[in-house]
This record gives structure tokens, sequence and C-alpha cells, in this order.
């Protein structure tokens, strides 16, 4: 995780990745303060979204065919990485579940975790990027230049995926 576009982008392609038709973004403060991903895919059980936040390595190659790759990566792949610089909120409700689950991850440590009331679906939200990581923080660019790498990430993966509804709203207002 080098700067909020790199989290976010992440975070988009798992919302891909899960079979989204809707993906919503919100920002504040260019990513630097919250970026929050909501999407209605596959959504994951309590015991998926544990696995999810440990740390793990994966292979996107189901042998050595790399035409074969269907994926844009492993669900979750970056979460343990984006959680140990950030407070990451991870709600999440598979289809046909009566009930969601939340686990919030506050610079690598669990804080709370229990069930959530949410749609079908998975909520990503990702505070305080770097806050507990000075040196980090310290070669993050401007508000405005965070944001403009942030806009540019969405735009790309909305221009590939035209099945895919994207809406991405900044500082309160609706960008597109």
């Amino acid at each position: 995780v080098e700067r909020p576009a790199s989290a976010l982008k992440e975070l988009v392609e798992n919302a891909i990745d899960a079979g989204a038709s809707r993906v919503a973004v919100s920002l504040a403060e260019g990513g630097l303060a919250r970026i929050e991903v909501t999407d209605d895919g596959c959504g994951m059980s309590p015991e998926d979204m544990a696995l999810a936040l440990e740390r793990h390595a994966t292979s996107k190659l189901p042998d050595d065919a790399i035409e074969q790759v269907a994926t844009l990566g492993f669900r979750g792949e970056a979460l343990p990485s984006i959680a140990s610089v950030a407070r990451l909120t991870l709600e999440s409700r598979p289809r046909g579940a009566k009930q969601g689950w939340r686990r919030v991850i506050d610079h690598g440590t669990l804080v709370e975790e229990g069930p959530a009331a949410l749609p079908p679906g998975t909520l990503v939200r990702v505070e305080r990027l770097f806050a507990k990581v000075p040196a980090r923080r310290k070669f993050l660019r401007s508000e405005r230049s965070e944001y403009a790498a942030c806009l540019d990430a969405v735009r790309r993966l909305a221009m590939a995926r035209p099945d895919v509804s994207f809406r991405l709203d900044h500082g309160g207002r609706t960008i597109f």
C-alpha cells in the first residue's frame, strides 16, 4: 500500500472479482481521511472474512498458463496490508444469509467483531491511512493530488468493465 489510490484500486478489484454489478466508492480528503467501497457481490462469511484478514500469499495462476487467469486477484489479498496501516472496517453478508458480519482492525489489531445489518455484498471502509506510520504519511502528496490518483484508478476500472455500474463520491459530492 503506497497511497490511497493503490488501496482503492485493490478494494474495487476485490468488488469486481466478487461478481458485483454495482460498486460505490466514497472518498474524504482525497482518500487520506476515508475510503469506502460498497458492492453487491457474493459477500463473505465470518470465517472467510477472518481468513481474508490474515497475512498469506496466493497465486493467480492455476498452473503455468497465464492466459487462464480469470480474476484480478484473490479476494482479500491486500486487506491485511491495508489493515496494518489504517483502521479497516469490513462488513459483509453472503447472499441467502440472514445477517452480515463486521470486523474492525485498527492498524493490525482486531478491535471489534460481531453481527452487522447490511444488504448482501460487502462494505470496506479505510480510515486514517498511515496515521500511525508518519514516515509513509510524509511521502503522500496533497489532498488534491491523492484525489486525482484515486479518480484515475476508478475511471480506468470503470472503463474496463462497462457491465458494472460505478459511483464515485468525494467530499459529499457525486463525481460520476
